[in-house]
């Protein structure tokens, strides 16, 4: 089998990891909007009090107090909120063209500003500018047009590319600072894409009545609500651990490709809590990154644990140096120090576990059990802080990540054992054969 997926998967795959498209969408998210966002939430947060846990009210003097106190300013405190969350895509727009542009060796800053500037220009309908609320496009500048910021940088930034470098720039002599030359020679690229974006979005307008981005949801919406089923979750978190079994990172080959669908949901959710309305999207990226891999990728926060009082001086070793990473979720040195890669018998675990813990959270979320992710913390947010962030302040989102992790010590446990008994029997037969041969 492992033999099959390096032939057939390893190679592809691998190709989806080194895509400049891909790689320059993700760090847009992780690098420009992630700060973005993570601040946007704490105000969230703060409008949004935890008065509830699982339906039931809080009885609590501070608790009714926070309440009492955020209720006549709501609306301002959701301020910093809206423009943070309803300005991601706009933020990401700048990100792609930006991080895109530095992988072709291009003035990444002009790229990303003029991918900004496009972007914005498809989200205002064509009319009378004046006579448009600037509330009334927060959502396109927002999650609802994701698709088209990340589409519209890449096609901006590939065209700015090919018209310098066909010449299509003010060249200046060397003794102009660096600094104009810097200006002139993208002025041209800019004079030419901005009018062309302008044309595209008085046409789409003129024609259907809509905007770039809602005609582009429209098409995508499809494709946004297959991947909030259990079914998209349950084949995410397959391919992420298969690809882990096979030493190739399966977080980022696979966020690379469904991180715009993962943020789509965030934002409506976040959006649809703030208006007070009820929000439905379950498979986002705190649903795997605050619920699935605690511990790391593969939910082995308990086999961290269970390596730290193994009978293996390997295996103890390791988890001495795998502990405090793992607590943060970070893993690499699990992974690869046990290890878990190419390792046919904890293999079977590392995708068993998840695959168990992905379905409890998906009927956790499904059923109402635990309230819709709103936030995307970092994902090195430890045990209960990040599914309490992450919820807007569940306290059973906290229990049910404490029930994820004993699930997953089960799942792992006998195939620990096993493989602790195959590294003591190697350990006593190596110091048989030393002592023969002294």
């Amino acid at each position: 089998m492992i033999q099959w997926l390096e032939d057939h998967l390893m190679e592809p795959l691998g190709k989806i990891a080194q895509n400049i498209y891909l790689q320059s969408i993700r760090d847009a998210f992780v690098i420009f909007a992630l700060p973005v966002i993570i601040t946007g939430s704490i105000f969230l947060i703060i409008a949004n009090p935890p008065d509830e846990i699982s339906g039931m009210p809080v009885f609590g003097p501070l608790v009714d107090a926070w309440v009492n106190a955020v209720e006549p300013i709501q609306a301002q405190l959701l301020f910093p909120f809206h423009l943070t969350f309803g300005l991601m895509a706009l933020t990401v727009a700048f990100g792609v063209g930006y991080s895109l542009a530095q992988r072709k060796d291009m003035d990444a800053v002009m790229a990303g500003i003029l991918s900004m500037l496009a972007f914005l220009m498809t989200a205002f309908p064509v009319v009378d500018i004046e006579q448009i609320e600037f509330g009334q496009v927060l959502e396109l500048l927002g999650g609802e047009g994701l698709f088209v910021a990340i589409i519209l940088s890449i096609l901006v930034t590939e065209l700015m590319n090919f018209l310098i470098k066909k010449g299509f720039t003010f060249e200046m002599p060397p003794s102009v600072p660096p600094y104009v030359m810097r200006t002139f020679r993208v002025l041209i690229p800019f004079m030419i894409i901005i009018p062309l974006v302008w044309a595209l979005q008085w046409t789409i307008y003129a024609n259907f009545d809509m905007t770039l981005p809602q005609a582009i949801m429209a098409l995508f919406q499809p494709l946004v609500a297959a991947s909030n089923t259990y079914w998209a979750a349950l084949g995410m978190i397959l391919v992420m651990m298969v690809l882990w079994g096979m030493g190739i990172h399966g977080m980022n080959v696979v966020s690379s490709v469904v991180y715009p669908f993962w943020m789509s949901q965030l934002a409506a959710n976040a959006d649809a809590v703030a208006a007070g309305e009820e929000a439905t999207g379950i498979v986002t990226e705190p649903f795997f990154h605050m619920f699935t891999h605690i511990g790391g990728s593969g939910v082995t926060l308990g086999l961290a644990i269970f390596m730290l009082f193994s009978a293996s001086m390997q295996i103890k070793q390791v988890g001495r140096t795998a502990i405090i990473p793992s607590i943060f979720n970070i893993n690499e040195p699990l992974i690869f120090g046990l290890p878990i890669v190419l390792n046919p018998v904890l293999f079977i675990p590392f995708v068993l576990a998840p695959v168990v813990v992905v379905t409890i959270n998906y009927i956790m979320f499904a059923t109402g059990v635990l309230p819709p992710v709103v936030i995307q913390p970092p994902f090195t947010v430890p045990l209960g802080f990040g599914g309490f962030l992450a919820t807007g302040g569940s306290f059973m989102a906290v229990l049910i990540q404490i029930i994820n992790v004993l699930v997953a010590s089960v799942i792992y446990y006998p195939f620990f054992k096993r493989y602790e008994k195959q590294l003591i029997e190697q350990q006593k037969e190596d110091e048989k054969a030393q002592t023969a041969s002294s």
